[in-house]
């Protein structure tokens, strides 16, 4: 079974590199790794031209078009028969791949999330993530603890089949919601965490609003557009 680990990547130069030779680091014997510079500003282009490789391909957009946009490009260009996300924050431990693997190849599971420890979030990430989560698992009948982790193992059929639309953060409760409404079981594992408090893309109030109107669009039109 051959990985393709998806790595989007805009202005990420304070962690890229350590988070790069981490993901190398980790015992896969069959694997890819696919990174989409979201058109970065910074030193992210530089520090990517020094891992390219047979292994390492790097993919740049000309503009800027959002995490989602880059997830959906390097989607594009994976090779595995399975897919992961991997952001380049470092928040979490590119080691615990394989524990996501494990489920998979024990034949127990086919869709894994990696579920983090939230309570080492702030008061109101951690309560903006269990608001969108439970809000999943009401509309769509999931039984998941983090809707809204980076780590979503999948066939790379499976998720080519979701038919992905979204450019933003909105990107994960596009994946969790089409992998519900197609019958797909959600299979957790835990994950280590450590939340960055610096350099965050992320604007809670915003990103959470849109998270809420995409998951409410898909449960009664079925569709984002």
């Amino acid at each position: 079974m051959k990985l393709s680990i998806l790595i989007p990547v805009y202005n990420e130069a304070a962690t890229l590199d350590a988070l790069l030779q981490r993901v190398l680091a980790v015992e896969i014997p069959d694997r890819e790794i696919v990174v989409v510079d979201d058109h970065s500003t910074d030193a992210s282009p530089a520090i990517l031209e020094n891992f390219k490789s047979d292994v390492v391909r790097v993919i740049r957009h000309e503009k800027n078009l959002g995490k989602g946009a880059a997830v959906r490009t390097a989607l594009t260009h994976a090779r595995g028969d399975y897919v992961i996300i991997q952001d380049a924050d470092n928040e979490l431990d590119p080691n615990d791949i394989l524990r996501l693997l494990a489920p998979v190849r024990a034949g127990s599971a086919v869709v894994v999330y990696g579920a983090r420890n939230l309570s080492v979030q702030s008061f109101g990430n951690r309560l903006g993530n269990q608001m969108l989560t439970l809000a999943t698992n009401i509309l769509f009948g999931t039984r998941i603890s983090d809707m809204e982790t980076c780590y979503k193992l999948m066939p790379t059929v499976v998720m080519r089949d979701l038919d992905l639309r979204a450019n933003s953060f909105d990107i994960e409760p596009e994946i969790t919601a089409k992998l519900a409404r197609g019958g797909l079981k959600i299979f957790e594992v835990p994950v280590r965490y450590t939340p960055r408090t610096e350099h965050k893309k992320m604007r809670p109030l915003r990103e959470g609003l849109r998270a809420i109107l995409l998951l409410l669009r898909l449960r009664w039109r079925g569709e984002i557009n």
